[in-house]
Parts: structure tokens; C-alpha cells; sequence
């Protein structure tokens, strides 16, 4: 299990999504006022749901590796929550009167492209699998 690579995109995705929880994305003012930082956690409950979701896919991956087509599926899904996940960041960021995005908002951005260099290494075991069936 840990000898394929899939797994290390996989696990590095589960922990910058569970980072991204804790770590803001946007910090800035909404009021004249009021200085705020949007992450994970504080963006709303959809946003929370979707973040936790996105970091147990990446777990339930990890150990689905007997099953490299249900492990494709989930890795994929994963990819397309975390860019929803993203779309709805970059929407709550709209409400700010002035800000910028914080050093941390990078453990969201990397999170798609840990999920789809994981699927490139199960597509390349998968067809490793395949040439060897054909020689035997």
C-alpha cells in the first residue's frame, strides 16, 4: 500500500484539505471596521461539509487500494469537490470590502493537484496490471 505513490498524493491531499480547516484563505475587512479571516471552518457550514468531505475521500482512497477503479472514482470525486470547494472560497471572498489571500490558501490550491497526480500514478498501476495480464 505505501510502496505506490498514489498513496503519498493521496495522504499529502488529506492533510492540506484538514489544514486547510484551521488555516484562513482570505483575511481582509467586511466593514469599515471589522477585520476578518475566511477559512474553512468560518466560511459556513456548506464549506465546512465540503472540506471534511474532500479530506476523508483522500482517507478512504488511501485504503481502497485493492480496488483501483473504485479508488479512481473517489480520487476523481475529490478532485471535483475540493474545485467546488474552491469556486465557493473564491465566492465568499466577494464580500469583502478590501483584503488579500494569506499565505495559507496554497494548502487549497495544492489539494486538486496532489488528487490528479494520484489518479495519474492509479491509471499508470492499472495499466501496469493490464500489461501483465497480456504476457501470461
Amino acid at each position: 500500500m505505501i510502496q505506490r505513490i498514489q498513496t503519498i498524493w493521496l495522504l499529502l491531499a488529506a492533510a492540506a484539505s484538514f489544514a486547510s480547516l484551521k488555516l484562513s484563505f482570505y483575511s481582509g475587512k467586511k466593514d469599515a471596521v471589522l477585520f476578518e479571516q475566511l477559512s474553512g471552518s468560518t466560511g459556513g457550514f456548506l464549506l465546512l461539509v465540503l472540506t471534511v468531505a474532500v479530506a476523508l475521500l483522500a482517507v478512504v482512497s488511501i485504503f481502497l487500494f485493492k480496488n483501483r477503479k473504485l479508488q479512481m472514482r473517489l480520487s476523481l470525486a475529490g478532485l471535483v469537490l475540493q474545485l467546488a470547494v474552491l469556486f465557493l472560497y473564491i465566492q465568499k471572498t466577494a464580500v469583502f470590502i478590501e483584503g488579500n489571500y494569506t499565505l495559507t490558501s496554497v494548502f487549497s490550491f495544492v489539494v486538486p493537484v496532489f488528487f490528479l497526480l494520484a489518479v495519474l500514478g492509479i491509471r499508470k498501476d492499472e495499466k501496469l496490471i493490464k500489461s501483465m495480464d497480456r504476457l501470461r
